[in-house]
């Protein structure tokens, strides 16, 4: 039988344990980041298109 948490034993020592899992943080970090911006972008269109729509007259 494996003995607990065996995969994330450091098996370099603690310094390179923390630094691979800050690394991970790290990049889990910016994925989330990256996807707000785009949400961001998205929305920052989207009312840019409403306010284009509302300033000019139409047949609505």
């Amino acid at each position: 039988m494996f003995p607990p948490f065996a995969c994330c034993a450091p098996a370099d020592g603690p310094e390179s344990f923390r630094r691979r899992h800050q690394e991970r943080k790290l990049r889990m970090l910016t994925f989330w980041r990256e996807g707000l911006e785009r949400q961001l972008a998205a929305l920052d269109a989207t009312i840019s298109t409403l306010r284009r729509q509302m300033d000019t007259p139409g047949d609505a």
